[in-house]
């Protein structure tokens, strides 16, 4: 049996978590710095329960950065700007470095003029997009953050792969209550959880995926290499994802649509994704008390609202995720096999074995 799997359903502490992926990326090349940044935006993800965005992207991320995809040593710079907007080459810097320094401008504009707007170019795989509207959420303001990534999605009437599942988060702060957020993408399913099916021979729901002619099909035995996923809510999805298009790509410079690389293939041509960050200051338009008691208000009369027979709770967007958060905090974090197996790899690629065995109870 692997390490991973023996550990698989063992705990370890979130500081512990993070220290660990610092020193891994710190052995890969990126200045401590950066390293911290990534395993900060990266441990948090992981403490939220997304698990599929968290720690367990940091071993294909090094690998980018071992083939040349990403430049552990660069710095992203600010290509032109207004009072409130800029335009950022990432120059293949760590994803979550430019993006965190992307999405910290973006309140510096909106604090200068009530919202701001930063494109970013020359990037890579950002993790996931509710980290960076958090953010803004944290400073009173309203966040959104959105990438585009290479296609995975059809378009109704299309044949094939058109669009990217292009994530677009947006989170909101309130008062004595949790921020409102949501991350989602903009595909029906995520594409890891067709592979899973395809793994173990099982058809996918109906609704997820279409065939090499754009047929409806539940068989997943030929993805990715035919057929292609659905947007969310047919048209809607589509809508979504174009719009993310457009602000991450068009607007920025980035590569659009099919010119994104995925940056998963071992392959030497950057990812080039594009990505967007908004931040509306709510003080500058109304008094941020007024505005939190009112989202107070607001969360509580949809928390209280009349629930379906059977249901015991409803939940506001994110309030799950930080009731996880919390959890973890608390009593540490118990990752997910895939996860677990995934660190042990990144473990071994830096001798870092010994000191990861040590970490988990």
């Amino acid at each position: 049996m692997s390490k991973g799997a023996e550990l698989s359903q063992k705990y370890i502490a979130l500081g512990d978590l993070q220290a660990f992926c610092a020193r891994a990326m710190v052995r890969a090349g990126l200045s401590p710095a950066d390293a911290a940044t990534c395993a900060q935006v990266l441990t948090t993800i992981d403490s939220w329960g997304i698990h599929t965005h968290g720690t367990r992207q940091i071993r294909g991320l090094m690998k980018n950065v071992a083939n040349g995809r990403i430049d552990p040593k660069a710095t992203p710079s600010v290509l032109g700007e207004g009072p409130a907007w800029a335009l950022v080459s990432g120059n293949r810097a760590m994803p979550m470095v430019t993006s965190c320094q992307a999405m910290e401008l973006a309140m510096a504009k909106a604090k200068a003029s009530g919202i701001g707007y930063v494109g970013v170019r020359h990037s890579n795989h950002f993790a996931a997009a509710g980290y960076y509207a958090v953010m803004a959420a944290e400073k009173d303001m309203i966040g959104l953050a959105m990438t585009n990534v290479d296609p995975w999605m059809t378009v109704p009437g299309g044949r094939g792969p058109v669009l990217g599942t292009n994530p677009i988060a947006y989170a909101v702060p309130a008062g004595e209550e949790r921020p409102v957020f949501l991350d989602i993408a903009t595909s029906t399913v995520a594409v890891t959880k067709i592979l899973a099916a395809k793994a173990l021979g099982k058809p996918v729901p109906e609704g997820w995926l279409v065939d090499e002619d754009g047929l409806p099909t539940t068989d997943p035995s030929n993805y990715p290499e035919k057929g292609a996923l659905l947007p969310m809510a047919g048209h809607k999805g589509y809508g979504l994802a174009v719009l993310v298009e457009v602000l991450c790509a068009v607007m920025t410079g980035a590569a659009v649509m099919h010119e994104v690389k995925c940056w998963l293939h071992d392959i030497p041509e950057p990812a080039e994704e594009g990505h967007a960050f908004i931040a509306i200051d709510v003080g500058a338009i109304m008094p941020i008390a007024q505005f939190k008691a009112c989202m107070d208000c607001m969360i509580r009369d949809i928390r209280n609202a009349p629930k379906a027979k059977g249901a015991e709770r409803i939940y506001l967007p994110g309030e799950m995720e930080w009731e996880r958060r919390e959890a973890a905090l608390k009593q540490d974090v118990r990752l997910p096999d895939y996860v677990t197996v995934n660190l042990y790899g990144l473990a071994e690629d830096f001798g870092l074995v010994e000191e990861l065995t040590s970490l988990f109870h």
